[in-house]
């Protein structure tokens, strides 16, 4: 099968998001489908075997990090010399309003995914009066796919009680090769505690936006003496977090790929994510492959993925002691702690990526088949 993937965010931006495609390419070329991305303009011509066509973007000012890319008419022709049977348009805003206009015009089967929780971020800059309105929006352009994914139960039911229709859940998926427990090395545990391995340590894993209530690890930290945290990732909110954290334990890391974000994981002794935005929350899996136990908010898609007591800890996010609470019942007993590591990583082990890549293409081919029977 030949899918055009349309999608507002991709390499070189690092983020769940792109993590999930990059994946899921990786797959579907890997299993004889052929993909064509269209996407911001990043470098890259192509990703294991799949062609990119990069459009000029500019950054949006609220978040630099996202660059938004304009319809031209040099998708209409790159689309003609592909001749896809389908489009899959990824978070629909911007560009993937083309993806949705050339599936109309052309008569191509449309499939649309969900993955950034966008009312939800509008409250966190200033902008909540905007959120009804950008519902509207959202089901106007989901409402033209034949069928829409969602990457968590909670957010299947929020789409439709919003007047979503034809929503079904794409697995989550994790890769558990790269995370593992044993990938955790002394060097990493001594880089991520500044030099003081012997501390406790809590790891955060993600964009440093205004969105992910990273603020609310700190009274954490002030209620656990002994206790570091080790913040990986970058974002628009970074300046001001690293003032709000000054003279706490806390290392702002940045970036980390590959084998070294394996061994974060790893050697963290809890994974610690206060967000109230996720869709699904790739980052827990990652840490729970890695066989680190994850105290997360319960909100979002998060309970899809950790259940309270066995393979990690949830808390209330209206409560001030909630996540303080967590942290310390899991600190407290290395014996449960153990156990939960266990638990996460078998939790993991159910969700590799080609299975999740599996049930996309049966979608795929369900979206096909209704096109072609209602055409």
């Amino acid at each position: 099968m030949r899918i055009a993937l349309f999608t507002e965010t991709f390499l070189p931006k690092v983020d769940g998001i792109v993590t999930r495609l990059k994946q899921t390419i990786e797959q579907l070329q890997r299993q004889g489908d052929e993909v064509l991305v269209f996407c911001p303009e990043g470098g890259l011509q192509s990703y294991c075997g799949a062609r990119i066509c990069g459009l000029s973007a500019f950054a949006f000012p609220l978040y630099p990090e996202l660059k938004l890319a304009f319809p031209r008419p040099e998708i209409g022709y790159q689309l003609a010399k592909f001749q896809p049977d389908l489009i899959h348009v990824v978070n629909p805003a911007v560009l993937g309003l083309a993806g949705i206009f050339y599936a109309k015009s052309s008569q191509i089967p449309l499939l649309a995914s969900y993955h950034t929780h966008l009312p939800k971020y509008l409250d966190r800059y200033g902008l909540g009066i905007f959120e009804g309105l950008l519902w509207e929006l959202l089901k106007g352009a989901h409402n033209q796919a034949e069928l829409n994914l969602c990457t968590s139960s909670a957010m299947v039911e929020e789409l439709g009680a919003h007047g979503i229709e034809r929503v079904q859940l794409w697995q989550r998926g994790v890769d558990t090769e790269t995370f593992h427990p044993s990938k955790a090395t002394a060097a990493m545990r001594d880089y991520l505690t500044a030099g003081e391995p012997n501390s406790r340590l809590l790891l955060y894993v993600g964009r440093l936006g205004a969105e992910k209530d990273i603020e609310q690890i700190k009274p954490v930290l002030a209620a656990l003496p002994g206790t570091r945290l080790a913040l990986v990732g970058d974002g628009p909110h970074r300046a001001y977090l690293e003032s709000y954290f000054a003279g706490t334990p806390t290392h702002f890391v940045g970036y980390l790929g590959g084998e070294d974000l394996a061994a974060a994981y790893a050697v963290a002794d809890a994974f610690i994510f206060p967000s109230r935005t996720e869709t699904l929350g790739l980052v827990l899996l990652e840490a729970m492959a890695a066989g680190c136990p994850v105290i997360a908010a319960r909100a979002g898609g998060i309970p899809d993925i950790v259940t309270d007591g066995q393979n990690g800890y949830l808390f209330d996010p209206e409560a001030p002691q909630g996540s303080i609470d967590a942290t310390r019942k899991l600190l407290a007993d290395p014996v449960a702690s153990r156990q939960l590591r266990d638990n996460a990583r078998s939790e993991a082990e159910r969700w590799g990526w080609a299975a999740a890549t599996r049930q996309l293409q049966q979608y795929y081919r369900q979206v096909v088949a209704m096109h072609s029977a209602t055409g």
